[in-house]
């Protein structure tokens, strides 16, 4: 059996300790130091200079200016961000302009939906969750909560009389179906 060097794991020196950067504040040299949120670069001489850096830099999260586009509200050119789910496209005058380009307006423009069975005040709309799944909604949020997870169909339903039923994609095609459930009568299939 061969011998092992216990000195290769010790464990109170970490591989990035020695990073040499100097604190802008006092002139110390940092070092890395742990907290229960993770580590992150402190001052050495910690009680009186009190300097922190977390390890990762994340300075820019701006990929790529799209110099060809323009913001619809204040015409500065777009830009690829990386944000917290993902890639996206915003203005680069970010704090003044809070646009964010939306990869479904297209789509949701071109198709019409029907009003809100609720309400009666709201339109319909496709909005996305986090994930990427799509889910519909009424545009009056707030005071209107209704929602439906499959695309709603502006056609009364036989047996309760619900203005509109939902599409539901089967196996054996497309099936109408009332959202409400107290009825969930099944139409027939439409190819």
């Amino acid at each position: 059996m061969s011998k092992i060097d216990h000195s290769l794991f010790s464990a109170n020196k970490h591989a990035l300790e020695k990073e040499y950067e100097i604190c802008p504040q006092c002139g110390s040299e940092l070092v890395i130091r742990n907290s229960k949120s993770g580590p992150f670069l402190g001052c050495a001489s910690y009680p009186k200079c009190d300097f922190i850096r977390p390890l990762a830099h994340h300075d820019s999260n701006e990929i790529k200016i799209l110099e060809d586009s323009a913001c619809p509200q204040c015409s500065k050119p777009l830009v690829v961000k990386n944000g917290r789910y993902g890639m996206f496209i915003g203005c680069t005058g970010y704090p003044q302009c809070h646009y964010i380009a939306n990869e479904n307006e297209e789509k949701q423009n071109e198709e019409v939906l029907p009003s809100c069975p609720k309400c009666k005040k709201g339109h319909l709309v496709a909005r996305s969750n986090k994930f990427g799944k799509v889910f519909y909604s009424c545009d009056c949020y707030p005071s209107c909560k209704y929602t439906l997870n499959n695309k709603p169909v502006e056609h009364p339903c036989p047996e309760c009389n619900w203005p509109i039923v939902i599409e539901r994609n089967m196996a054996n095609g497309t099936l109408l179906q009332c959202p409400q459930k107290s009825c969930m009568h099944k139409l027939a299939s439409t190819e």
